[in-house]
């Protein structure tokens, strides 16, 4: 990014809800950790030629030790001797307050960093900040936008959540990917406007592609409902516009924006327990039959564990011309809050079966110790109870305005934790009611009659899926109107849990983006305790879109795409 062209401000986004367990770990062992050692290594690479180039650094790697990561810059910087004024961003941290937490973070705007630029740092790390943040923060700042300039702020929003994830937006976990070239897909890069559109694009000469399918692919990823959420301003995702440019070049525009709501997320992890697994080896015939041996040999052996998972995946094929492919997967996942119930006794006793079980009776690996997993919950904190604090580059400490005092003893958990119901939620906990109505897309057409054929909805839709803690988003759309329209009458929330049978019985929200063509799906529930309690196959719902995608049902063939000619 330093080296492919021009840049004002270069971001880096490094926590997830799994990060932040592992940082909280980090910080267990050491006081003085809990931030992104990888960070410090990119920036002894790349911190002399950003302050060749007046590029400024602003990088939530700070983690859960902002403080501490601004001075390892600073001892950096010196170290390699480039003079640049460091600052960082805090207040996010409320573990102290949480009581059984490992952690506990608020999600913080963007007011912080462009208070720190301001005061001219160069490089800038916060805690828990959005991610979005990174971006909307530095263009509130080069622009000089007030607090209340909802619209700038929700482009501005809008552009750092397609940045968010990187090379996501230039064709990386892309469900078309065949179209394009990705062996090394570049980053992408906002061109941001003063009236907060942005053009999405990338460096001449880098790989990947930026398009507007790519664009919308990103847009859609881990978001909940119409109204995004955020600590400066609600994004109507509805409202936003996208215009394919020329080449690796996609307009945003017309995003609208709101008041932010009144309360911050709390991100709170916890270690839960303790895990273990173990995968047998099922191959040839019989499979049913061998599973049900494997599982009645170990049911004394898992009594009084807490929690026991068994799952056959069927990789099996009949009459298989390799025995990799003959041989189906046996999953055991045990959970508890004692190490020693599913310690390596257990697993052991497992192996110890070999002998004395089914025929061709093999593990993926030998037998393991527990290891600690962890639980991820969500909660809600009014704004003004979170110290929200620009430590700038002289050391002087500006509270943002939300903040009712940055020195006065914080509340207690009980004032916050129990608050009353302000009224209907997202699945991730924030408030939402339902938005007017804003002008719709201009339809070319209705959804196209005639006949159907069964194929998978991959063949006319593209998706992406991920988590919001123990919840499954998964946004699906289509490129053209007359598949809208199709895709918006046949895909609905009972159809969507017919598709993918592990979402009954859950409760599934379906929200409509006509600008962009798509439907957002949020699974509540589904990831358990979130990605790091491993509860699923995959734990962060990354391909749930494309199992989605996999699924037949009966589609119009005007919508399908033409048979390639044979000669």
């Amino acid at each position: 990014m330093l080296t492919g062209g021009p840049l004002d401000v270069l971001t880096g986004d490094y926590l997830a809800e799994l990060t932040m367990l592992i940082l909280g770990r980090d910080r267990l062992k050491n006081p003085d950790l809990g931030y992104a050692k990888t960070f410090l290594r990119q920036l002894e690479e790349g911190l002399g030629l950003a302050h060749e180039r007046g590029v400024r650094i602003v990088a939530n790697a700070g983690g859960l030790n902002p403080a501490g990561l601004a001075d390892a810059v600073r001892t950096l910087a010196a170290k390699v001797g480039v003079p640049v004024r460091v600052a960082h961003v805090e207040g996010d941290d409320l573990t102290a307050r949480v009581d059984g937490a490992l952690t506990a973070n608020a999600y913080l705007g963007g007011a912080g960093i462009a208070a720190c630029l301001r005061a001219g740092a160069d490089v800038v790390v916060t805690g828990r900040v959005t991610d979005a943040a990174l971006v909307s923060g530095p263009a509130a700042w080069w622009f000089d936008w007030a607090p209340d300039d909802y619209d700038r702020l929700a482009g501005a929003v809008t552009a750092g959540h397609v940045l968010e994830c990187g090379t996501q937006a230039t064709g990386g976990n892309y469900s078309f990917f065949a179209r394009h070239d990705i062996r090394r897909p570049g980053f992408p890069l906002a061109e941001i406007s003063e009236d907060g559109s942005a053009v999405i694009t990338k460096h001449p000469g880098t790989g990947g592609a930026v398009t507007t399918g790519t664009v919308t692919a990103q847009l859609l990823y881990e978001t909940q409902g119409v109204r995004y959420l955020g600590p400066d301003v609600t994004t109507r995702l509805d409202t936003v516009r996208l215009t394919d440019e020329g080449a690796d070049r996609v307009r945003v525009t017309g995003v609208r924006g709101e008041a932010p709501p009144p309360s911050l997320k709390v991100g709170v992890t916890r270690i839960g327990g303790w895990r273990n697994e173990i995968v047998f080896v099922l191959t040839g015939l019989d499979i049913e039959a061998k599973a049900n041996l494997v599982r009645t040999q170990l049911t004394e052996v898992l009594e009084g564990v807490a929690d026991t998972t068994w799952t056959l995946a069927r990789t099996d094929h009949e009459d298989a011309d390799t025995q990799e492919t003959a041989s189906a997967l046996l999953r055991l996942v045990v959970r508890d809050p004692s190490p020693d119930r599913v310690g390596r006794a257990l697993t052991s006793t497992a192996i110890e079966l070999a002998l004395g079980s089914y025929p061709g009776f093999h593990v993926t690996a030998p037998p393991g110790p527990a290891q600690p997993y962890g639980v991820f919950t969500s909660t809600l904190i009014p704004s003004d109870e979170v110290p929200h604090t620009a430590v700038l580059p002289d050391g002087t400490r500006l509270c943002m305005a939300a903040a009712r005092s940055c020195s006065r003893p914080r509340p207690s958990t009980d004032s916050w934790g129990s608050a009353p119901d302000p009224g209907p939620r997202t699945p991730d906990g924030l408030t939402y009611t339902a938005p007017p109505a804003f002008e719709a897309r201009e339809s070319e057409g209705g959804a196209p009659a005639g006949p159907t054929v069964r194929a998978p909805l991959g063949a006319v839709a593209g998706a992406r899926s991920g988590d919001k803690g123990g919840d499954a988003n998964v946004g699906v759309w289509v490129e053209t109107d007359p598949a809208w329209e199709w895709l918006r009458n046949t895909i609905t929330a009972e159809v969507f849990q017919e598709l993918l049978p592990e979402t009954r019985g859950l409760p599934v929200a379906r929200h409509e983006l006509p600008q962009l063509r798509a439907l957002n799906f949020t699974v509540t529930g589904i990831l358990g305790d979130g990605v790091a309690s491993g509860h699923r196959f995959d734990p962060q719902a990354k391909a749930v879109g494309e199992w989605l995608r996999a699924r037949h049902l009966d589609i119009p063939v005007a919508l399908l795409p033409a048979p390639e000619a044979t000669s």
